[in-house]
């Protein structure tokens, strides 16, 4: 119920505050569709940048959306009272995170299907570049999460942030690109998407208990 209660709330205010979410989306569109006029048209260059590209605009665009994560919440005292409800607080921040991911992962991953055909990438490397940022599109959101608590009411939390978050997204950069460059390759891109779902399941497990600790310390 309190799940529910607090996706549905943070889905609303998603809808009210359309420009936000626009914005994340049009930056990821603008930095996977500026990179062509930068090296140029060679259909077999954008196939092999393809991956790469798409998986670094999604993680900068996750990164770009994090700052609104909790912040309106600690503004206006929302937070504070979630934290006194007596509800579960790592039950409270996973419906968060969910809101996160439906209305940035998600839309980001069906797009990938428009980029991947502007970038003239095969069928099969298109359905594996769109589950790869399926399953690893979670932890992004999540481990993003962390950062965005622990950075909560500072002062240059944007630059913070992406410096926490950083490194911690490289695992899931690699194998998600890596798995659609294995398919072009030929090979089986099983094992990335292994990884990715285990990441992602992993980050599911441990994030809401630690984002739970790091919003009561930032509050304190």
């Amino acid at each position: 119920m309190t799940l529910a209660t607090v996706l549905r709330r943070d889905l609303l205010l998603a809808l009210r505050q359309r420009a936000d979410v626009f914005n994340t989306l049009l930056f990821f569109l603008v930095v996977v569709t500026m990179v062509p006029l930068g090296v140029g048209p060679e259909l077999e260059t954008l196939r092999r940048i393809a991956p790469g590209v798409i998986w670094v605009a999604a993680l900068l665009a996750a990164i770009l959306s994090l700052n609104r994560l909790f912040a309106n919440d600690y503004a206006d005292g929302t937070l504070e009272q979630m934290l006194l409800t007596g509800e579960p607080l790592p039950l409270i921040v996973m419906a968060k995170c969910l809101a996160h991911w439906l209305v940035t992962g998600l839309p980001i991953t069906l797009m990938a299907w428009l980029l991947g055909v502007m970038f003239s990438l095969p069928p099969d490397a298109i359905a594996i570049l769109m589950v790869s940022l399926l399953l690893g599109t979670p932890a992004l959101s999540l481990i993003g999460a962390v950062g965005a608590a622990l950075t909560l009411g500072l002062r240059g939390g944007g630059v913070l942030i992406t410096l926490l978050v950083l490194p911690l997204y490289v695992p899931v950069l690699i194998f998600g690109a890596g798995g659609v460059e294995a398919v072009a390759g030929g090979l089986s891109a099983q094992g990335h998407l292994l990884v990715l779902g285990a990441l992602s399941l992993g980050a599911t497990v441990l994030a809401p208990w630690a984002i739970a600790a790091a919003l009561r310390i930032s509050m304190e």
